[in-house]
């Protein structure tokens, strides 16, 4: 935004427009920007412009013979230029918010001589030859300006209207009448206003706001002051003597003070709602009388008026989704003063409904001294819904944030810090019937939309599931065979099922929008096996984009690949793990134990890097060979015994698999090769043991903090005897092939293949 010493030095003066053919507008989409382009082009001027991001109101002016070209550039400058040539008749106009040290069309107009104009210099010079009703104050200014210019248009007086904001009656932020009055609304943030020559100021009120340029509510005060001393003898401040900020303002010009109250408008209705709507009413009507129009007719017009956008319109009402009645609104308010009258409307206007309020704060500076009077309004609703401060161009400021409006807060609420996961998450939460008031003046403008579409989803029978398969680890064919076999499965089940691989999608599509969005799918089927798969990666990412995914959270994910890391867990809980030791070298005398050893990966899935060493001569070749997959080999004692692994889904523990590898080490091979392993369900083990492995299968999946369906493989020394039980490791996701053990284990308890992958996807689900 724009500094005092930026407006003092970096700007031609008014008078440089005279004279100039074309006009080059840098940010031309903007509501206040489009509407000067398109008044500057009735006035006889070429105009053309640019604007960071596509937008419905670039492709109006486009679609009207305005030229734009999106995205900020020096080139369409220059071939501005050579078309409408020469440069001393072009100027460039700058909204607030483009920075003239990074522009590159600031730059090329520097290049080429021409003046730099800000978009209030534009509006004063396109309106010096009107009698200019300016509409100016904290709060209530575009729907003021609004009621104003429909009371003058009703009584016969065709203004040109300039208004900050669409007004969906009009089509148009701009309404083009021929007469000699512009009603317009004046900004007193960065000084923008001394740009107009008003004949009449009205004042809806004043309190301190856009600290950052005016800093105290003394120089607020001056900057006002000196705009109103600019009216002239025969015009008039309309004020209202209910708000003291205006009394200060307006006590030392007597001449010309006309008061308003929201009682002039005795009884006669509107359209709108709230006291501050009858205020913002009465003042227009005060306009008017100063005029000498015909009152009737003029209040005629201000009872047809409905407001201007995102002044708590109106975006659905009725059933959607699951609501059997919901009314969303937009809403601008971004000041505790706002906020309160907008709720008071609300409220006044769906007394019965509960009322939930959407906020995102706007600006730093402003949040920063008025965090307790944001969460007194804010308590004005039922229940708010916060996301984080819009910060324009501002940076961050220390110890300022929305969570600390959040902790003064008296009624229920959320804190959702990404804007981008509002609709979702207000989804979940909103009553079937009930009040959503999407509120700021920041990009919360996005969220009604957004949030319609949301609940607007299909509500279909079963499921959208992506099966996420394949992946870039060490175990990536295998993973393929997982997530085959469990789409082909859900397809049976009826379930709506596509196949994502992540690593195509990350690298080859660049591109996460099938994860996104009302078509995104209902929860995401884990195929993917080993790093970047089963230690929480993929994890994170889908909690990022709020998706629901099989297997277990991010902790838990990352804690059992890291296999040392399980160790210690486990043994702090009391459940036996084998004598092992961490080593990131190849140095054998560093293995402070006897063997004969198993050596693997730390952080591997399955038994990828698996070794199996007689004595220590063997210990170099299988520390460098499970190094290669990963930083980190675990050295355990090869405790000689039956192996057996045991699911748990669903919080219980399923049938145990005894595993017998024909060649006595269960590898790599002898797990994935079909016949190189005997899968025996139920093992054969006493009563005893079977439980005892069982409940310590149950315990390691509670004390690692997992969810869904995991494999807990153990080696049991005498099964038949004294049966001591050793965990090796805790599986988060197990396979899903032929071969799998969850399966086959599943399979003798009697839950077949197609059954197993419904119950995973609905405990996911829930």
């Amino acid at each position: 935004m724009r500094t005092p010493a930026e407006i003092a030095t970096a700007f031609a003066p008014r008078s440089a427009l005279d004279g100039v053919r074309g006009l080059f507008l840098v940010g031309i989409g903007g509501a206040g920007m489009s509407a000067l382009a398109r008044l500057a082009r009735s006035q006889g001027l070429t105009v053309a412009g640019t604007d960071s991001t596509a937008s419905d109101e670039t492709d109006r002016l486009m679609a009207e013979g305005i030229a734009v070209e999106i995205g900020h550039r020096a080139t369409p400058v220059h071939d501005f230029v050579t078309a409408v040539g020469p440069s001393e008749s072009v100027a460039m106009v700058l909204t607030d918010a483009v920075d003239l040290a990074t522009s590159p069309e600031v730059a090329a107009a520097r290049t080429l001589g021409l003046p730099l104009l800000r978009r209030s210099q534009l509006l004063g010079w396109l309106l010096r030859k009107r009698k200019v009703i300016a509409v100016t104050g904290t709060h209530g200014k575009t729907t003021t300006t609004g009621l104003v210019a429909s009371a003058l248009v009703s009584a016969g007086y065709d203004p040109l209207v300039v208004v900050g904001a669409q007004i969906p009656a009009w089509g148009s932020p701009v309404l083009y009448g021929v007469g000699e009055y512009a009603v317009v609304e004046a900004c007193e943030a960065y000084d923008s206003f001394h740009d107009l020559d008003p004949h009449l100021v009205v004042l809806t009120n004043l309190e301190l706001d856009h600290v950052d340029f005016h800093g105290t509510w003394e120089n607020l005060r001056a900057s006002v002051a000196r705009f109103i001393a600019r009216i002239p003898s025969d015009g008039a401040l309309v004020y209202t003597p209910a708000d003291p900020g205006s009394c200060e303002v307006a006590d030392p010009f007597p001449g010309i003070k006309r008061p308003f109250q929201p009682s002039d408008l005795g009884n006669h209705p509107l359209a709108l709602n709230g006291l501050h709507n009858r205020a913002n009413a009465a003042a227009a009507l005060q306009v008017v009388a100063h005029l000498g129009a015909d009152l009737p007719s003029a209040m005629a017009g201000l009872a047809r008026f409905t407001g201007a956008e995102r002044r708590l319109q109106l975006r659905h009402e009725g059933p959607i989704g699951p609501c059997e009645h919901l009314v969303l609104l937009d809403d601008y308010a971004h000041h505790p003063t706002e906020i309160v009258a907008s709720l008071q409307a609300v409220r006044e206007r769906y007394p019965d409904l509960p009322l939930h309020v959407v906020f995102q704060p706007h600006l730093y500076s402003r949040t920063a001294g008025l965090i307790p009077e944001f969460a007194d309004a804010l308590s004005r609703a039922d229940h708010v819904t916060m996301t984080d401060i819009y910060p324009a161009r501002e940076a961050p400021v220390p110890g300022v944030s929305s969570a600390r409006i959040t902790e003064l807060l008296t009624v229920p609420f959320h804190y959702v810090p990404s804007r981008h996961q509002l609709p979702t998450e207000v989804a979940k939460i909103v009553p079937k019937r009930a009040v959503v008031v999407a509120m700021g003046a920041g990009n919360i403008s996005e969220f009604p939309a957004a949030f319609l579409a949301e609940l607007g989803r299909p509500l279909a029978a079963r499921a959208k599931v992506a099966v996420m398969l394949g992946g870039d680890s060490a175990e990536r064919e295998v993973s393929l065979h997982s997530g085959i076999a469990v789409a082909e499965a859900l397809t049976r089940r009826g379930y709506d099922v596509t196949r994502i691989d992540p690593a195509e999608l990350l690298w080859r599509e660049q591109s996460l929008v099938r994860l996104l969005g009302p078509q995104r799918p209902d929860v995401v089927f884990l195929a993917v096996h080993g790093t970047r798969a089963e230690d929480g990666t993929i994890q994170g990412l889908l909690e990022l984009l709020d998706l629901p995914y099989t297997g277990s959270g991010v902790q838990a994910s990352a804690l059992a690949m890291d296999k040392e890391a399980t160790k210690r867990v486990l043994a702090a809980a009391g459940i036996r793990t084998p004598h092992g030791q961490l080593l990131t070298g190849t140095d054998p005398d560093a293995v402070t134990f006897d063997g004969p050893y198993v050596v693997k990966p730390n952080a591997q899935g399955s038994t990828v890097g698996l070794s199996f060493v007689d004595d220590r001569a063997g210990l170099r070749d299988a520390l460098a060979r499970a190094n290669r997959f990963g930083s980190g080999a675990l050295v355990e004692e090869w405790v000689v015994g039956m192996e057996v692994s045991v699911p748990v889904l669903g919080g219980r523990a399923l049938p145990v698999v005894e595993i017998a590898p024909a060649s006595g080490r269960y590898d790599f091979a002898s797990k994935y090769l079909p016949g190189a392993t005997d899968e025996i369900v139920p093992a054969r083990l006493p009563d005893a043991v079977t439980e005892a492995v069982q409940a310590i299968a149950v315990r390691s999946h509670d004390v690692l903090g997992c969810r869904g369906a995991t494999r807990t493989d153990m080696i049991i020394r005498d099964p038949h005897g004294a049966a001591e039980i050793f965990v090796l490791e805790v599986n988060t996701l197990p396979g899903m092939t032929g071969t799998s053990l969850l399966p086959n284990s599943a399979r003798a308890a009697g839950i077949d293949f197609d059954t197993l992958c419904e119950l995973i996807v609905e405990e996911a689900r829930r």
